[in-house]
């Protein structure tokens, strides 16, 4: 059964920072794309940030320069750094792991940034 599960979300001032985390179990990171997306209330869910299983990686264009995605293949944990964070990046964020065959989703962690 895959399971990913996200935490480090919060409420965070307009300039601060927060790193959400995503811990997997039934599936490995390293092997398949695995991405950020969010979706503020009353929009739909967009993507932030995806890294492929080559290392390449595609930022939305709101976030490049504020945010990093990055992995760590010992704890099957995949990280979104966010810097600089600007109220209109309130949203639930959401974690995506996928391949040719199957596409898991975690629960969500609200991120909420203050003016």
């Amino acid at each position: 059964q895959v399971q990913l599960v996200e935490s480090g979300g919060g409420l965070v001032q307009a300039g601060g920072s927060l790193r959400l985390s995503c811990a997997a179990s039934g599936v490995i990171f390293r092997f398949n794309a695995v991405g950020w997306y969010r979706q503020a209330p009353g929009k739909q869910r967009e993507l932030v940030a995806v890294r492929i299983p080559g290392g390449a990686v595609n930022y939305a264009d709101s976030v490049k320069g504020r945010f990093t995605i990055s992995r760590d293949n010992a704890k099957n944990t995949v990280y979104l750094q966010m810097n600089s964070l600007k109220p209109e990046d309130t949203a639930v964020y959401y974690c995506n792991t996928k391949s040719s065959l199957w596409d898991y989703w975690g629960q969500g962690t609200q991120v909420t940034v203050s003016s």
